[in-house]
């Protein structure tokens, strides 16, 4: 069997610093990384549900307010120390920071019966519809 002599110029050698860490390239860190979650609106015929990717993010952290018609989602999250003294880390990549996404709402929303769930690391937000949006009317033509 041959054996392959490792080329620290090939392509191969960018993997592999990229995934193990170079100390020249991991330097720099991420800190007060803002954000914006991805977010999923749907509409069904009794309601809105607004889903909103916030993996590791616990629900204690997040705080919804609605103000008029508008809906603010926010959170705050810091980078956790290290707590063992003899570690370092070689590539630290978690996202942390804060953000704040706001959604003006329809008229139709019934503001008293909001919910919200975080669940699988997915916020979802139920923003259920006035009793008078749901009823669908034929209008006759004359």
């Amino acid at each position: 069997m041959t054996m392959m002599k490792f080329n620290p110029t090939s392509p191969l050698a960018d993997l592999f610093e990229d995934l193990f860490g170079n100390e020249k390239k991991e330097k720099m860190e991420r800190k007060n990384y803002e954000c914006s979650p991805s977010t999923n609106i749907l509409e069904t015929t009794e309601n809105f549900k607004l889903q909103m990717a916030v993996p590791g993010v616990k629900k204690e952290d997040i705080k919804i307010d609605l103000e008029k018609n508008i809906l603010n989602i926010t959170s705050e999250k810091s980078a956790e120390e290290n707590a063992d003294e003899n570690a370092k880390y070689t590539r630290r990549e978690f996202m942390y920071g804060t953000f704040c996404r706001s959604f003006t709402l329809p008229d139709t929303i019934d503001s008293d019966k909001i919910g919200a769930e975080v669940k699988d690391g997915i916020l979802t937000v139920t923003l259920p519809k006035k009793e008078e949006t749901k009823v669908s009317k034929q209008i006759n033509i004359a």
